[in-house]
């Protein structure tokens, strides 16, 4: 689901709501989380899952094209684990 689809779902089930008011509704969300994520803030919504961050240290890569080494800098990446309910909604038998 991209971002457009999840916008028309949420107005399809809000008729009350504008179109233009969901799409501001769920850019203030992504917004929030994104900001709570780059102050290393961990985000959880109950019943879905958590969002934090991990560091990865600096490392030597290499360049695929030409096989040189390459420095890579340690740098924090987002992570998310599914909460139980989501995991119980996947792996339904």
């Amino acid at each position: 689901m991209i971002r457009s689809e999840l916008v028309s779902a949420v107005a399809d089930a809000n008729p009350h709501l504008t179109v233009r008011d969901v799409e501001s509704i769920v850019a203030t969300i992504f917004d929030q989380i994104t900001a709570a994520l780059a102050a290393g803030r961990r985000v959880e919504l109950r019943g879905f899952g958590a969002f934090s961050t991990r560091g990865r240290d600096a490392r030597t890569g290499r360049n695929p094209r030409t096989g040189t080494a390459v420095a890579v800098d340690a740098k924090r990446v987002p992570y998310f684990k599914p909460g139980k309910e989501l995991r119980e909604r996947l792996n339904v038998a």
